[in-house]
Formats: structure tokens, C-alpha cells, sequence
């Protein structure tokens, strides 16, 4: 249910008067408004419960579409939008400040956040690159600062192995890899901190688009890996971004 601007006020007033507790108050804002258009109903109270505003997923929308949302979302800040092909990019860029990185097709309306941090970034091949562009962006728009290691794949295992100071400084590590998927096992093995292991679907036929990488990372036996969707770099730093708040500032 969409909250009234007399509810607010009436909500307001109590808490003034003492008849309702700051925290009861909170949990009323964080349950409420959402914003309805003809095409989304936009949960413009995220940010509130979560700490992430509502983030739009731009595949299978219009341009028309991302922009009427958008329109809303930047009333709280930078809106991040993913999987926007560079047509619909074009089009946002008439209307509003936007950054925008190809590879990952990925796009933020306003301004990075300061960074803090340290998520490293790897992948065992340059066909990795475009997932791992998308997770750069993304922590990057939440605020973090992302090391990137590409291309460091156990074909040569050297490459690695090379950025051990790299690894072993970071709060939380990003493994992308298709094919067999091996790298996120190997990094879990050298790192002391969460691997966000990411399959793609880079690979020849029995690769099955992903899902062998998929099945591998699963079925890792190094400890302290978790796994996301087949290409879902997003969703990895969306979760590297919780882990690395964790922290103190001071860390």
C-alpha cells in the first residue's frame, strides 16, 4: 500500500508526541510506498530497507520504459541499470547524465559513491571480460574499490599466482571463469576471504552455455565458496558489496 502524505504526518506527529518509538516508526516507512506507473510498479522505499536503491534490469524493456522509471528512481540518487544494450543506452543519454561501459552493458544515471574497501576481480579468460565488466560496474556503483585480474586462468597457473599480494589483501574475491570453471576453486585455495564464484557461459559444446562451470563451482572442494547464476556478474557484486560493508570502516 502506498502511504498518503497525511499518514506521513499523522506518523510524524506521534513520534514527536512520543506515542510511537523511532524503531516502530522505521518498520511503518520501510513496509510502505511503492510508486505505480503504466509499465512497473517501482519499490521506491529499497534504499530505506535494504540499503541498495531499486536497481532495473533493462533487458526485454524499451527504452520508454527504463526512462519512465528512471524519471522516479533519481529522486533518491544514482539508479543503476543493467543488461542495456547500447541502442537504449543512446536513448538515456538524451535524457539524463549517464556512464555507460559497453562491454559490460551496464549504465549509472548520476555519480560513483566514494569507495571503500577492496573486491578483486578475476577471470580465467579474456571471453570472460564482458561478466566481469558488469561486477566491476556494479561494486564500483556501490561504492567499492575493485581490483581487476584478467585472464589468469589454471591453463597458466603462473598468471595467478603473480597477484598473490593482490588475493591475499582482499575482503572479498570475484572468480569468473567458463569452461571447466576451475579458477574459483583455486583462488579459495590461496585466499583467506569469501570467493563469489560467477560460470559463464564461455566454452565449446559440452560446456552446456555455463553449465558445466556452473556444476564444477558448486561441487568445489576448496572451502568458503558460494556461487551465483550462469553470467550473473551483478548479482556477484551485488553480494561482495554486503560482505565488504561488513567490515569496519577502519579495515
Amino acid at each position: 500500500m502506498v502511504m498518503k502524505q497525511s499518514e506521513l504526518y499523522r506518523l510524524l506527529q506521534q513520534v514527536a508526541a512520543q506515542q510511537v518509538s523511532v524503531e516502530e516508526a522505521a518498520l511503518v516507512l520501510k513496509k510502505a510506498p511503492f510508486e505505480k506507473l503504466d509499465c512497473a510498479q517501482i519499490d521506491t522505499h529499497r534504499r530505506l530497507r535494504q540499503g541498495v536503491p531499486e536497481v532495473i534490469f533493462g533487458e526485454g524493456k524499451t527504452a520508454a520504459q527504463i526512462i519512465s522509471i528512471t524519471e522516479v528512481l533519481q529522486k533518491d540518487g544514482s539508479v543503476l541499470i543493467t543488461r542495456l544494450s547500447e541502442e537504449k543506452a543512446a536513448a538515456l543519454q538524451a535524457h539524463f547524465p549517464i556512464t555507460y561501459n559497453a562491454e559490460g552493458h551496464i549504465a549509472l544515471v548520476g555519480t560513483f559513491p566514494a569507495p571503500k574497501g577492496n573486491i578483486v576481480i578475476c577471470t580465467g579468460g579474456t571471453s570472460d571480460i564482458p561478466v566481469a565488466e558488469e561486477a566491476a560496474f556494479t561494486a564500483k556503483a556501490l561504492g567499492n574499490r575493485v581490483t581487476t585480474l584478467y585472464d589468469v586462468g589454471v591453463a597458466g597457473l603462473h598468471r595467478l599466482l603473480s597477484h598473490l599480494d593482490e588475493i591475499m589483501s582482499a575482503r572479498v574475491i570475484i572468480a569468473i571463469a567458463g569452461m571447466e570453471g576451475a579458477l574459483a576453486s583455486v583462488v579459495a585455495g590461496l585466499a583467506d576471504c569469501p570467493v563469489i564464484a560467477v560460470p559463464t557461459s564461455v566454452g565449446y559444446g559440452a560446456s552446456f552455455g555455463g553449465l558445466s562451470a556452473l556444476l564444477s563451482m558448486l561441487n568445489s572442494c576448496a572451502s568458503g565458496v558460494s556461487v551465483v547464476n550462469i553470467d550473473n556478474g551483478f548479482g556477484a557484486a551485488y553480494q561482495a558489496s554486503m560482505i565488504n560493508a561488513a567490515f569496519p570502516s577502519s579495515y
